[in-house]
């Protein structure tokens, strides 16, 4: 058995990949998607029949005043819908970024989605929207769970993050290993024999929404190396890029779960509720916490940008 195999036993593999080859290679129980992993997947040029299918969709979903924006989002599900036909579980869609601090815009375009996935007759329970955990982001969460439309929280760098959203019955959070040791690495703050940060900050964030019985699920997400994998097996989720999955399929041996809800560590944090003014506070108390989100958004936007400037010369092409 190998690494992959043995990780699967404990954990649900979620592929950190938009490439519909490398997950029927890795076989994994679910996938999440990002801007920046559909750029990627539209520089491979064999991968253009999206564009057109996304097109060919796009043209026949009646829209009253055709736009780019309406037009990302139907290659958006495209590329879900595709995912899905691969993968048994969920696939995760991502609401522009962008909106990160806007409640009723990141609202209005959770529903565009969940309409475009209902007129590819998906199932809602199959998608989640993919929404950044800042205040705004937490607050339209809890609207669309009310509603029945599950939700991804990603760029989660700290505690209150975390636990803002299983107050608000949010079904996903997404903490970031990899860009938390990136920051301490950064700023030379690693330390010799002590636990990696980011494998600790999940721990952490498992520990307490176990502890206090919340039915949010944890996903350990941007991983740098297998070692921090390892660490986390027995992780509700982890979403791994392929190249980590394929170190994985590589090395043999079984891997033991490091956390397991029945034997939770108990959390050193009493439960507490979170407000808008305490979830503040505590982010701006954590530097690191505060410009890792500032950054992964300005990056996710970004990203977005050049994914736009290449669906833009394709939507005048067929004007």
């Amino acid at each position: 058995m190998n690494q992959l195999e043995s990780l699967k036993q404990w954990t649900k593999v979620v592929a950190d990949t938009s490439d519909w080859r490398e997950m029927q290679r890795f076989q994994p129980d679910e996938a999440t998607t990002n801007p920046s992993l559909i750029w990627k997947l539209f520089q491979k040029p064999d991968h253009n029949h999206y564009l057109q299918e996304a097109y060919v969709f796009f043209k026949s979903s009646n829209h009253c005043n055709p736009s780019l924006q309406e037009f990302l989002e139907c290659v958006l599900v495209t590329v879900g819908k595709k995912i899905l036909d691969i993968i048994p579980g969920r696939v995760s869609t991502e609401v522009d970024i962008r909106y990160s601090f806007d409640v009723e815009s990141t609202l209005a375009q959770a529903y565009r989605l969940r309409d475009l996935y209902k007129a590819y007759e998906i199932p809602s329970n199959r998608v989640l929207m993919k929404i950044a955990a800042t205040w705004e982001g937490i607050k339209a969460a809890e609207v669309l769970e009310k509603e029945g439309i599950a939700c991804n929280l990603t760029l989660i760098f700290s505690r209150v993050q975390a636990i803002a959203c299983a107050e608000a019955g949010v079904t996903l959070v997404s903490p970031f290993v990899g860009r938390i040791f990136d920051w301490y690495n950064a700023h030379n703050l690693l330390v010799t024999g002590e636990e990696d940060p980011g494998v600790r900050s999940v721990k952490s964030i498992y520990n307490y929404l176990k502890q206090y019985r919340y039915k949010t699920e944890i996903m350990g997400a941007s991983f740098r190396t297998v070692d921090q994998i390892v660490a986390l097996a027995g992780c509700d989720r982890l979403t791994i890029a392929p190249k980590l999955l394929a170190q994985l399929e590589m090395n043999t041996g079984p891997i033991i779960p490091q956390l397991q809800a029945p034997k939770v560590e108990k959390s050193t944090m009493p439960e507490f509720p979170v407000t808008e003014k305490s979830f503040r506070w505590q982010l701006n108390e954590d530097p690191m916490a505060t410009e890792k989100l500032a950054e992964g958004i300005r990056l996710f936007a970004n990203d977005t940008q050049k994914l736009e400037e290449i669906l833009l010369h394709f939507f005048e092409r067929q004007q």
